[in-house]
């Protein structure tokens, strides 16, 4: 332990893991927005706490089995001679899940249907919420643990990057959320960047890798426009007064 503290290579190590586990926790603290947003704010702090520290556990769980978990890369079947793992089919299963709940949440907008969320079945869209975050945190959990692996051999090293990237999810996910619930058009742009993670998934289970760098720098491009829209009528609404 005491090696791995005074070693320039370690932390060189960790910065670098933890700074691709913040990136690749985009797509769930995007996910874990679009979906509190649906329930009373009370239930939607609770929930939101739960999903990321879920997120955190499952991705200490996998980093704890990682001879079972390089086992899910080993090839199950194949067809039309592509070779497929339990890897594979765990993201093409989650990328599915990501693009039909996508496009459910925005036919919910498009149609104002804001009854999810109200009455006697507030308790049951909480619960309906967690079981959600639950699945898409297994994807994610999954895809990242594995990225992890790939970049670092020392487990000690694996697990303080995660905690720190879960971290920097849990204090980024409360104004990400306050802001999504905030803005219609925001909530409408997240719940397109769920559509294109859960297509990049598919892809990725299918072997098609689409690299992560261009759907980050549409993400980004985009909130940064979005940005800029938010401001814009902010501005009117004060010039107006």
């Amino acid at each position: 332990m005491m090696q791995l503290i005074t070693s320039p290579e370690a932390w060189a190590a960790l910065l670098t893991l933890t700074s691709l586990e913040i990136v690749l926790g985009i797509d769930n603290v995007i996910f874990i927005s679009v979906i509190v947003s649906r329930i009373p704010e009370k239930q939607a702090n609770r929930a939101r706490q739960i999903g990321l520290a879920l997120a955190l556990v499952f991705r200490i769980a996998l980093l704890s089995a990682l001879v079972w978990l390089i086992g899910l890369t080993e090839p199950v079947f194949t067809f039309k001679s592509n070779e497929y793992s339990w890897r594979d089919i765990i993201l093409i299963g989650g990328g599915l899940f990501l693009i039909a709940k996508a496009t459910h949440e925005i036919h919910g907008e498009v149609e104002a249907d804001e009854g999810e969320g109200e009455g006697g079945s507030a308790q049951s869209a909480f619960f309906w919420a967690i079981l959600q975050i639950i699945v898409i945190d297994m994807v994610f959990s999954l895809d990242s643990i594995i990225t992890a692996i790939g970049m670092a051999q020392d487990l000690e090293i694996m697990i303080a990057a995660v905690v720190i990237a879960c971290l920097v999810m849990y204090i980024s996910s409360g104004p990400v959320s306050r802001f999504v619930a905030a803005h219609p058009t925001t909530k409408m742009l997240a719940l397109a960047f769920l559509v294109l993670i859960g297509v990049a998934l598919v892809a990725d289970g299918f072997k098609f890798h689409i690299p992560r760098g261009y759907i980050y720098f549409a993400i980004a491009f985009s909130a940064a426009v979005e940005f800029f829209n938010v401001l814009a009528r902010r501005n009117r609404r004060k010039a107006a007064r």
